[in-house]
């Protein structure tokens, strides 16, 4: 069981002020992913929970019992750096077997926890290898092996695909999450990669400036953002913010067009609406409600294709486009709501 309760944390270097008063549950044997742009305070958070850097004010508890003084290597904790830090000079199995023996175990437990680890990481076949002599993926899971050897409570892992390439970033994802499942045990993992933070939290914490702007789960976040950071920084391409002013039960957009919304706030005539890719559609017919916009650019990804357009007021907006249509030159269109299809996520009230 591992169960991590924040209470008012916060993180002062000099006269800097890094975190701003941290409240976070986390539950046992929970995913969570703390997600947000560089420098908003992530891994700062993640190094006050390992006991690499101490609190400045706050509480940190651990199944209940106080953590602030207690050392790092007495926290049943278990950490894996964005940079694999396996030492050269040791071979797999020696990487593995550092910190086990540190604990005190005897040959006979740290070489079952090895052939236990090694055989969920698949490394079997590279026990006897230095580090120089493994890609990038396997580093990775050597430092992985290496924390789980440990048999921790909780599993710390800072950016741990940053410094991998596309393909190998896909392949150890999977390998973290079938890990989650295989073992059960608490994670926390920090990443700028809303992918990585959709696909593999339970729940996800985006943070910005050293705040946590919204806890939920990957569904909640994309379907009902707390503000508009929250909204525009999950989903690729992001949502677009546009400017309206209320017209009765429909809102004004910038080129003279407007929008009917089902659920009008109450709030004053200028308003901000938020518009995701999937919420709009390309359409041939001038006439059909909408709005006018003139396309920038358009992006061919596959399996799916995106244009990206222009409204009057240069606000930039993102249309999800079947990826077989076709699009050969840069012209005004229509970028308009669809009447003909269902939107699953309509146009959104957003505000801070």
């Amino acid at each position: 069981m591992a169960r991590l309760v924040l209470r008012g944390v916060k993180k002062r270097f000099k006269t800097t002020d890094v975190l701003h008063g941290i409240d976070l549950e986390i539950g046992d044997r929970e995913f969570v992913v703390f997600v947000g742009p560089s420098g908003c305070g992530k891994s700062t958070l993640l190094r006050l929970i390992a006991g690499l850097d101490p609190i400045t004010e706050g509480e940190f508890f651990l199944n209940e019992q106080r953590m602030n003084d207690v050392a790092p290597s007495k926290r049943g904790i278990a950490m894996v750096f964005q940079s694999y830090a396996l030492y050269p000079h040791m071979d797999v199995y020696e990487n593995m077997a550092f910190g086990a023996r540190l604990m005190g175990l005897d040959k006979t437990e740290v070489e079952a926890r090895i052939a236990e680890a090694s055989r969920m990481l698949r490394l079997d076949e590279l026990l006897k290898r230095k580090p120089r002599e493994l890609s990038g993926g396997q580093r990775q899971r050597v430092a992985i092996g290496r924390a789980l050897v440990r048999k921790p409570e909780v599993f710390l892992l800072d950016e741990p695909l940053s410094n991998l390439d596309a393909a190998l970033r896909s392949d150890v994802r999977l390998e973290i999450a079938r890990l989650h499942r295989s073992i059960g045990g608490t994670m926390i993992y920090v990443t700028h990669d809303q992918v990585e933070a959709m696909t593999l939290a339970d729940r996800i914490v985006v943070m910005n400036l050293g705040r946590i702007e919204q806890v939920g789960s990957p569904r909640e976040l994309y379907e009902t953002p707390a503000n508009t950071f929250v909204a525009t920084f999950i989903g690729s391409p992001k949502m677009a913010l546009i400017d309206v002013i209320r017209q009765g039960d429909r809102v004004g957009i910038a080129d003279g067009g407007s929008i009917g919304l089902s659920n009008m706030p109450d709030a004053g005539d200028r308003l901000k609406i938020g518009l995701r890719p999937d919420a709009l559609t390309i359409s041939p017919d001038m006439d059909s409600e909408g709005f006018s916009a003139s396309v920038v650019y358009t992006e061919y990804l596959g399996d799916n294709a995106y244009a990206y357009a222009r409204l009057a007021d240069g606000t930039l907006i993102s249309v999800r486009t079947p990826p077989t249509s076709s699009m050969n030159r840069m012209r005004p269109c229509g970028c308009r709501s669809s009447s003909q299809r269902h939107i699953s996520f309509p146009p959104k009230m957003v505000g801070d």
